[in-house]
């Protein structure tokens, strides 16, 4: 998107904003269906992100795929399962708890210290115009497939495998 830069500046810092409190959202909310939906806001707020840096094609991926796949399987697992039998015998802090803490904790801190150190200056913000945008649509989405296939193939492939676990645990509580 060809905006002016203050715009362009606002647009970041506020979707910048509503993607971390989104994501708390989704971690503190105690309610699961409160959490589903915060996590479409973050999900659709990455894609406004996608469309600000020109990249229309991973927009529509984002919004298709994990807005309109996943983030409504979410929804419907978690509407099926009867929440209220799952607060009854829940202990305030468990072994598990502790462990996602210690994990979350540790990826916090190595974030914090890898992101100051990261060179940010190779990024560039594409100002084609629409029809050149058109023209190169179809060698991007080329690249990015040549790119997932190739250099990206374990993150991809684990990225599959991580959802498909999420599936079936959603399914195995859905059962009971």
């Amino acid at each position: 998107m060809d905006l002016p830069g203050p715009i362009h500046d606002f647009l970041l810092v506020f979707l910048g904003l509503v993607l971390i409190l989104g994501g708390l959202a989704v971690v503190l909310l105690p309610n699961p269906i409160y959490s589903a939906f915060s996590l479409g806001l973050v999900l659709v707020c990455i894609s406004l992100l996608y469309i600000l840096s020109n990249s229309h094609f991973l927009a529509a991926a984002q919004l298709l795929i994990y807005v309109g796949a996943i983030n409504v399987l979410i929804i419907f697992a978690v509407m099926f399962l009867n929440g209220s039998e799952y607060y009854k015998d829940l202990n305030p802090w468990t072994v598990g708890d502790g462990v996602t803490s210690v994990v979350c904790t540790s990826l916090f801190a190595s974030l914090i210290t890898t992101i100051p150190d990261t060179s940010w200056y190779g990024i560039v913000w594409t100002t084609k115009s629409n029809q050149i945008l058109e023209q190169d649509l179809i060698n991007n989405s080329q690249e990015i497939g040549i790119h997932l296939s190739t250099d990206f193939l374990i993150p991809f492939e684990l990225i599959s495998i991580i959802l498909l676990v999420a599936l079936i645990g959603a399914i195995a509580l859905a059962r009971q």
